[in-house]
């Protein structure tokens, strides 16, 4: 059903999925996409595994910043023409990227990258709420994460190939070439969803009272916290994806190569996209309560699992190792749809900046994750799985701690 049908275009639903899912995938895609190209990269640019590993990171940490201006933005100016300015500069930075000659510069055009990267998922987020509510709007949310959930799987496979056939350059200009495509999709397909009338101010006093709004909201804290915590036991493995699936994992006692990521990605996105699937189709017809608390009992029993595995085994061997990583994403795509509704309907006349502060919850803590956490631990499979136990069970814990309050209300 509409949330304002009045004021609010039709758009065709199938559209709307895959022009969604499209601008939520160049975000994963910008960081999954170079992995294997890790070596290549470092030999040529003279840069060491760590080095290499400060690409993801201050790709993340402007991510993170900007991820709390999209939304606002997108407020004042509309969904549309905030979603196309940032594909324009995206698409520039990969430009940029490409041409790059020294580690030096590469970062700052993966800081431009970050900093245009988030428009897509965070404003997107937005007008599912704006077009849609309820069910539906839980069904849309877990269309889009279904084929959005197919980026990461073909990201680090799709570089593989590239590098394989070409220069490492070639990645980035396959950017390019992918953020091209869906600024033409956008610009043909994707009307303006937010009413002139129902805009905010982008005056700098107001927006500093929505956020401060926003962050102090008791309910707002828990649920961001719970998502965040929750997606980062997945994240710190992505983060660690190259030193993992390299250095840690084995098929029949012999190490993977560049090739060879697909073993990792797969099935983790396959456990992702079948998730989200069963959310779609539980929407409306499962208490959401009820849901989230399935989800993360998938997950925790995902842990359980690979803590037992890594402790009786002297090195990971594909598939058995990927098992709980796969279960752990399955449990994550059940948690997320009702946690990022339940942020969005908590702020009606601002579920841009709401999506905004959320994506900046989360993109800090995986910034950490990436540049802190997975360096220390991604020389052990046994630590990894161990730290992502950790934050599963603080998702976990803020969750129960919202559903305590809110049902000790109704």
């Amino acid at each position: 059903m509409s949330a304002s049908p009045a004021a609010t275009p039709v758009i065709p639903t199938r559209r709307l999925v895959l022009l969604l899912a499209g601008l939520s995938m160049f975000g994963p895609f910008t960081i999954d996409t170079i992995f294997p190209a890790f070596p290549a990269m470092g030999a040529e640019l003279g840069a060491d595994k760590l080095a290499m590993q400060q690409t993801i990171s201050f790709y993340l940490v402007a991510y993170a910043l900007m991820s709390i201006v999209h939304g606002p933005l997108s407020d004042a100016l509309g969904r549309r023409r905030v979603i196309l300015g940032g594909l324009v500069v995206f698409i520039a930075a990969s430009v940029g990227c490409a041409m790059s000659e020294d580690l030096g510069t590469l970062l700052v055009f993966r800081v431009l990258q970050g900093l245009s990267a988030g428009v897509g998922l965070i404003v997107g987020r937005a007008v599912i709420r704006d077009v849609l509510e309820g069910a539906a709007a839980q069904r849309l949310m877990s269309q889009v994460s279904m084929i959005f959930g197919v980026a990461p799987a073909i990201a680090p496979i799709i570089g593989g190939w590239l590098i394989g056939w070409s220069h490492w350059t070639s990645i980035f200009w396959f950017l390019v070439a992918f953020s091209a495509l869906l600024l033409v999709a956008t610009w043909r397909g994707l009307p303006e969803t937010l009413p002139p009338s129902e805009r905010s101010t982008l005056a700098p006093r107001v927006l500093w009272n929505d956020y401060r709004m926003i962050a102090v909201h008791p309910h707002f804290q828990r649920l961001a916290a719970s998502a965040a915590f929750n997606f980062g036991a997945l994240f710190l493995f992505i983060a660690s994806a190259p030193a993992f699936v390299l250095d840690l994992l084995q098929f029949r006692g012999e190490p993977l190569d560049e090739q060879d990521f697909a073993w990792f990605f797969v099935p983790m996105i396959g456990g992702m996209m079948l998730g989200a699937w069963l959310s779609g189709r539980v929407a409306g017809r499962m208490d959401p309560f009820r849901q989230v608390a399935l989800g993360f009992g998938v997950s925790a029993a995902a842990m359980v699992l690979g803590l037992g595995y890594n402790l009786a085994v002297e090195a990971p061997q594909v598939p058995w190792a990927i098992v709980p990583v796969a279960m752990n994403s399955f449990g994550i795509a059940l948690v997320f749809p009702i946690l990022t509704l339940m942020i969005l309907d908590l702020f009606p006349r601002h579920r841009g900046a709401a999506s905004s502060m959320q994506a900046f919850t989360t993109l800090v803590l995986n910034s950490v994750l990436a540049g802190v956490v997975s360096p220390l631990l991604s020389h052990s499979a046994l630590w990894l799985t161990g730290a992502a136990a950790g934050l599963m069970v603080l998702g976990w814990g803020f969750w129960v701690w919202e559903a305590r309050v809110v049902r000790g209300r109704r």
